[in-house]
This record gives structure tokens, sequence and C-alpha cells, in this order.
């Protein structure tokens, strides 16, 4: 366990999948704590790192009362177990996992934020297990994925070659992402860098099973989609906010407009010059779902 300068506990947990694997979950503020918990899935290939920010401005209490936060590693991500079963990166088995972890830390119910893919999995709760929403932050993801943006993930998710310094790292990444991040400061350029890289003993490495690449190979997108407005009805219910990143060419503003016609209970903020997904690193976004968060 670690202690952070705003006097929380920060701490590192392992459950156990349905089917054995070990997962990780980063845990932020104490189970006390009378607030609604708010629990954040990551994007396909991301992991629990891309809500350090906002978790701690959350468990600090930076809108409303402090609360206990939990970020998930899927399986195959961050510091979860590799499947040794590249199919098991699924989103109904990742969807289990996830209700696993949530029985095993005692979460009833929480505030759920999802980036991306973690969306999809909000989705599917509000199929699944509806009673443990309390609210949702959907962050640039909806029911309807665009092809382009589903290409541009294929062409480099498990292909990124591996950097030889932390230079390297930030470079190669402003190569791959500048047009979706144009206005990243250098900080965020490295902050980014370094929840998409680690190091160990061999140098550097991805922060997930380059496998992952596998589970995007045999969709066609030279046809139409399919699309998930029957999950995104099982959200009827839940107080929705929906972040968009302006320059995203994976949620579009049709899309966008058509969510805010359809639910009853629904917000959305435009993260300006941002694209595919809002990286939850800066302040007036952090401030916006921390105000979300507290009015739930």
């Amino acid at each position: 366990m670690s202690q952070t300068a705003d006097h929380f506990p920060v701490e590192s947990r392992y459950v156990s999948a349905p089917d054995g694997l070990l997962l990780h979950v980063r845990e932020y503020g104490r189970r006390p704590d009378a607030a609604t918990p708010v629990v954040c899935l990551p994007g396909l290939s991301r992991t629990c790192g891309d809500f350090d920010a906002l978790a701690r401005a959350l468990a600090a209490g930076s809108a409303g009362a402090p609360r206990r936060v939990l970020a998930l590693d899927y399986r195959g991500r961050g510091l979860s177990e590799y499947d040794s079963n590249w199919r098991n990166y699924d989103l109904k088995i990742e969807n289990a996992d996830i209700l696993a972890c949530l029985t095993a830390l005692g979460v009833e119910h929480a505030v759920f934020v999802g980036t991306s893919r973690g969306g999809l999995h909000v989705m599917m709760l509000g199929a699944t297990r509806p009673g443990v929403l309390r609210a949702a932050v959907l962050n640039d993801i909806g029911p309807v994925l665009e092809a382009r943006g589903l290409a541009r993930i294929r062409s480099y998710i498990g292909k990124l070659p591996m950097p030889a310094s932390w230079t390297d790292a930030v470079d190669l990444l402003k190569n791959t992402m500048s047009g979706q991040f144009p206005d990243l400061t250098p900080a965020e350029w490295e902050t980014y860098a370094r929840l998409t890289f680690k190091t160990d003993k061999a140098g550097f490495a991805l922060r997930y099973d380059s496998k992952l690449m596998r589970t995007l190979e045999n969709i066609d997108l030279e046809s139409p989609l399919p699309t998930a407005w029957p999950q995104f009805e099982g959200l009827k219910n839940t107080p929705l906010l929906a972040l968009r990143g302006s320059l995203s060419d994976l949620l579009s503003p049709e899309t966008l407009a058509q969510m805010q016609v359809l639910h009853p209970n629904f917000e959305a903020h435009v993260v300006e010059r941002q694209g595919h997904a809002p990286l939850l690193l800066d302040a007036p976004t952090i401030a916006r779902v921390s105000a979300f968060v507290a009015g739930h």
C-alpha cells in the first residue's frame, strides 16, 4: 500500500477470475467511505493507469465527498495475468471478470467510468446487471462504432515497434497519435508514453498482450458493423455523461446526438482538440466528470 499527499491509500488488489486467472485492480480511498464508489474500465489495450489522475481527484473529494475508486486491468493488460488463449480476450468473458471483481471487493453498486471498450462493458452491464449501475460516464464510445476509427486502431494494436528510450517512446506515439492529440504538452506526451510502455530487464515492452491484435483481425470493415442500440436502451434508467473527443474517429457527432435524443437523463461534454479516446488528464475534463459523479 502507498500513501498519497492527500492522505488516502492507493493499493493493488488481486482477484481470481471465474477461470482462475489473476486480475489486478487498483484501489484508491477507503472502503468505509460513505459516498458511492466509482469503477473505472479502460479501453481495449489500455490499463488502470489511464485513470490515475481522475481517480486521485475523486478519492480526494475534488467535487463532493471523498470516495473509493477501483480501476481495473482486464486479463492480458497491465498487472493482470495474460491468457494463454487469445480468444478469451472477449467481451463476455471480460464482463464476467468485472462482475467477479465487484463481488470480491464488495461493490454492490457504483458510478462507472468506461473508456472505449470500457463503455461497451457498461452497456453490457445495463443488460446483465442493471442494479449495479448508479450512473455512468461513457468516454468516447456509443452504440455505433465508425469503421474508420476501428481501422486506425487495428493498424497499430500489437504492432508498435519497441522504443530504445523514453524519448523514442514519445516520438513513436507522436508519429502514431498526433492526429488524434495535436495539442498535448511535452509532459502529457511523456505521461501517455509511460502509460503505453513499460520497462523490465529485457528492455521496453507494451503494457498489454500483443495477441490482442488477433481479436481485431476478422472484423470485416467493408460490411456494415453491428450496433449496440439495444444495449444502450438498457441504460435508460441510468444517468449518463457522454464524453466525445472533438477529433474522434470512433464516435461520430451524429451518434452522440442520437444518444441524447433517446436517453431521458443524458449529458454530453466535448473534449476539444482530442480524439479517441480523451486521455482524462486535463483539469476541465476531470472537473466535469467529478461534478457528474458528485451529483449521483
